[in-house]
């Protein structure tokens, strides 16, 4: 875990490429949210005090068949012109590592900005291809990969590049999942609970046997929740169910016992006929305990019982992490088991941790976001850090 960080390296009149998660939601050519660039903020910032030559690479979205207008990254240079207080030069290349790239860095003082084009305008950036990652490595005399939402990726501009520079170190950004993430998983403050929920128990297979090593306490909630009472001979109505995965509940069910894990399922279910359609549109619901879903209902939030028997078991904890919304937060609703679980949280003493995707923006929706000690920057990357999987963009970077 303990990899090397940007205040471990001398840069001063090096050209320092960094990786970036600009991946900003964007209409109409406008960026609507700039949380991800303002977050890059501090490790730029410290590599101009340095005196670097500062080189910016990221992707927007997913291009299909190579370079594409509404995916070009010359918006985020002119918003980060403006945060910076100084030009960002835009490196406006398909090939990304172009002419204009060359120019652009060739023509650097200590303390300048670059940012290149969108790097999946390369096919190759996806596939990991050799070409592409020394093409990006011929541009600096250093590496540093600030950007943990993409780091779970073995592409060309998180793992690839770095076989051909050095040094090669993390930003900030990934310090911090690193300290905060890996401290709780392998030295976490007790009792350490981990709540998980969101829609798919495929999703969590890994994450819940894996966190069954760890944790005093696992919550699980969410759609997720009904394939393990399904495990307990309850019906559950037309609620989502994976019935390839009974067996697996049950499984985990007798590891959650053999290992002393308290392992909490909802009590209560709040259900509806079916599906909000819109997703924030009105919905008629009954609340009934989670042994007596009815045939013709759908379960889509947890009850009341079962929000305050999450809520205790949240705050009685020295470690909190969370995974995945209780229901459909997205309907004001059916909100109500996600909001308690953040509220638990926010009222918390405890290191309390967000994993990222939509728990973050439940999170933020609510307006709960600076009452928690950490919200990862990368869903899928948390994910797979709460799983034990080794993340490809942080075991290429120096160790300490």
């Amino acid at each position: 875990m303990a990899k090397k960080t940007v205040d471990d390296i001398q840069v001063t009149g090096k050209r320092v490429l960094v990786r970036c998660d600009f991946n900003v939601p964007m209409k109409d050519g406008k960026i609507t949210n700039d949380k991800r660039i303002v977050a890059a903020l501090p490790t730029i910032q410290k590599l101009i005090k340095d005196g670097g030559k500062v080189i910016l690479c990221s992707h927007l979205g997913k291009p299909k068949n190579g370079p594409e207008e509404k995916f070009s990254l010359a918006p985020v240079a002119v918003r980060l012109s403006e945060l910076l207080g100084q030009k960002v030069v835009f490196a406006n290349d398909d090939n990304v590592v172009g002419e204009n790239a060359k120019a652009a860095v060739a023509a650097m003082k200590d303390g300048d900005v670059v940012l290149l084009q969108n790097t999946r305008f390369r096919k190759e950036e996806t596939k990991n291809e050799e070409a592409f990652s020394k093409d990006l490595a011929s541009l600096a005399d250093a590496y540093v990969d600030d950007a943990f939402g993409s780091c779970h990726r073995a592409h060309c501009s998180t793992e690839g590049v770095t076989k051909y520079t050095s040094p090669n170190v993390a930003g900030y950004l990934i310090g911090k999942e690193l300290s905060i993430m890996g401290k709780a998983l392998e030295n976490a403050d007790r009792p350490f609970v981990a709540v998980l929920g969101g829609a798919k128990i495929e999703d969590k297979l890994n994450v819940i046997n894996n966190l069954l090593e760890k944790v005093d306490t696992l919550i699980i909630g969410g759609g997720m929740a009904f394939t393990f009472l399904k495990a307990k001979g309850y019906e559950v109505g037309k609620s989502l169910l994976d019935e390839s995965k009974i067996d697996y509940c049950k499984d985990m069910m007798a590891k959650a016992a053999e290992k002393g894990v308290k392992l909490l399922l909802p009590i209560d279910t709040v259900c509806a006929a079916g599906f909000p359609d819109p997703i924030d549109g009105p919905v008629d619901t009954t609340v009934v305990d989670s042994d007596k879903i009815p045939a013709d209902k759908e379960g889509l939030d947890i009850g009341p019982k079962s929000r305050e028997l999450f809520a205790e078991a949240v705050k009685s904890a020295k470690t909190v992490v969370w995974n995945g919304p209780m229901g459909v937060f997205e309907n004001p609703t059916l909100a109500q088991g996600t909001l308690a679980v953040a509220q638990a949280m926010a009222d918390s003493e405890a290191v309390t941790i967000i994993g990222g995707g939509d728990s973050a923006a439940a999170v933020e929706q609510m307006g709960l976001g600076d009452k928690m000690t950490h919200i990862s920057t990368g869903g899928g990357a948390s994910l797979e850090f709460l799983e034990g999987k080794t993340l490809p963009g942080v075991a290429c970077l120096d160790e300490k």
